[in-house]
């Protein structure tokens, strides 16, 4: 008797698990916007978005016009820099920041070159537009280095000091080893960030959607009637909508990332697609939230956004927990996207297990139990 109910049961779930799938396949809507999503957007955000100073334009405003300055001018060269030549007044020079011509100006006072001959602290002032504080503060960072650099050879030469000289001296040098991605490549980085944030909005935007489109077709009231249960009208929801988002994923991974972006990945895929399995499960109960609030597909989507920019907030993701307000730090528990985000990174990147991501997992799983939870009391709600 119980194994018949139970492959009844399983035939059940069978079978709305493939209407769902059917359904999602004769909405051309979603369908486009789970491809554009798992592709071109994936690429757009490795290939498109560049976090270091590239070619930045820069202009001097030069007072010396001697070798000294000339030196120092030459230095400022690509990749990091690209001279856009000299100006000759500093009114000229605001109107350049003002308009956002170029992003730096490069000033060098008159009698420079006599001042280093006689050994006197001489400053250079450089002007920088800071409205992309990113930028801003990147090419602050390089000009210090590059100008520091050129006082050092200049000290140097002016108190006669020979390579021998210089190697009694005792130094201390500051050696940076960069792990995990050595190159500091943009691409990698943000192509898993985009995967990630695509996983996590369409978690959230396909079970719900599904759910509404039983509302907008009037369907939702033939399954309230029907003898399954509600959970056998939840579940295969939740089941087919996440196959198409580990689907996604792997097209993400293997025929974009892979080949666009040459990721090394260093850690298990087996435990990749676990570990997004369990977070798919997780945030579909808000999903399911959403779409007890929704009556149609406009509405899921603006609900979506609404919930999930507190998530990608919150998740580490753009801002370090150590920079945030310790309210906001501590609010970080309550995102499953920031433990999907450490333990995405910690597997495909640095080649973490579940001996050093068992914490970040346990949390997810906790914290998908009670958001799972409470989706599926506010769906079930519908059918009383």
């Amino acid at each position: 008797m119980m194994g018949s109910r139970l492959l009844l049961w399983l035939d059940r779930m069978v079978a709305m698990t493939v209407k769902e799938l059917k359904q999602l396949s004769r909405d051309p809507i979603l369908l486009i916007v789970i491809v554009y999503f798992f592709t071109v957007d994936i690429y757009v955000a490795g290939s498109g978005i560049q976090m270091d100073l590239k070619q930045a334009a820069i202009v001097v405003l030069d007072h010396d016009h001697s070798a000294a300055s000339r030196d120092l001018i030459y230095r400022f060269r690509p990749p990091y820099f690209d001279l856009k030549g000299e100006i000759s007044s500093e009114h000229e020079a605001r109107e350049l920041l003002d308009r956002g011509d170029v992003l730096a100006v490069l000033d060098i006072p008159a009698d420079f070159q006599r001042d280093l001959m006689r050994g006197k602290n001489v400053s250079v002032q450089m002007q920088v537009d800071a409205s992309n504080a990113t930028l801003g503060t990147l090419a602050t960072t390089y000009a210090g280095q590059i100008v520091a650099r050129f006082g050092q050879e200049q000290a140097k030469e002016r108190l006669g000091l020979t390579e021998a000289q210089l190697q009694a001296v005792p130094v201390i040098q500051d050696r940076h080893r960069v792990y995990y991605n050595p190159n500091q490549t943009d691409p990698w980085f943000m192509s898993i960030s985009e995967l990630l944030t695509v996983i996590t909005m369409l978690s959230l935007m396909l079970p719900a959607a599904a759910a509404v489109r039983e509302k907008e077709r009037g369907t939702i009231e033939q399954l309230a009637v029907s003898p399954l249960t509600p959970a056998q009208i939840l579940f295969p929801k939740i089941l087919a909508m996440g196959m198409i988002i580990l689907l996604g994923a792997a097209v993400s991974l293997f025929l974009v990332i892979l080949p666009a972006f040459h990721l090394p990945i260093k850690g298990s895929l087996v435990l990749f697609f676990i570990v997004t399995a369990l977070y798919v499960f997780a945030t579909s109960g808000l999903g399911l939230f959403i779409a007890t609030l929704s009556h149609n597909l406009g509405q899921v989507v603006m609900l979506v956004i609404l919930i999930m920019m507190p998530l990608l907030l919150l998740s580490g993701a753009w801002t370090p927990p150590e920079a945030m307000p310790d309210a906001l730090r501590m609010a970080m528990v309550l995102s499953p996207l920031s433990y999907f985000i450490e333990m995405g990174y910690g597997i495909l990147l640095k080649g973490a297990g579940l001996d050093i991501l068992w914490d970040s997992l346990l949390g997810l799983a906790l914290l998908g139990v009670v958001i799972f939870s409470f989706g599926v009391w506010r769906f079930r709600r519908q059918f009383r």
